[in-house]
Order: structure tokens, then C-alpha cells, then sequence
């Protein structure tokens, strides 16, 4: 499932983002959403949110499993 509907993106949810510098590559980044930065609600590059980590990107995709376990 992609991320460009917020209705499907909601805090403590696992998601992978593309982060701005990786825009390019594509390469996805892994974590744990803690907050909704995009208030419309739809986007068609992804909904932007910031990671429990701190690091900010557009959801690629919902519901997934880091493949480095963390």
C-alpha cells in the first residue's frame, strides 16, 4: 500500500519514507511514524511525517518490516 492517503497513516504505525537527500535513489528509510506533517488529505507524492527518530519523508509505503529488523 502506498502512503498518499492520510486517512491510512496514523502515529506508532511502521512505514518506510523516501527522505528529500534520497529523492533520486528512491532508497526507502524505516521507522516508526510519530507525527503527520501533511494536513491535506491526500497527496500524490506520498504524506510527509516525521519518524520517532526525528527524520523527515514522504511515506513510499504502509505496514511493512524493516529488513534490518530494528
Amino acid at each position: 500500500m502506498d502512503g498518499q492517503y492520510r486517512k491510512d497513516i496514523y502515529p506508532g504505525q511502521e512505514v518506510a519514507i523516501i527522505l528529500k537527500k534520497d529523492q533520486r535513489s528512491g532508497k526507502l528509510t524505516y521507522g516508526i511514524v510519530k507525527d503527520l506533517l501533511t494536513s491535506a488529505a491526500y497527496h500524490s507524492r506520498g504524506i510527509k511525517v516525521r519518524l520517532t527518530d526525528g527524520q523527515v519523508g514522504r511515506v513510499a509505503e504502509i505496514d511493512v518490516v524493516d529488513p534490518d529488523g530494528e
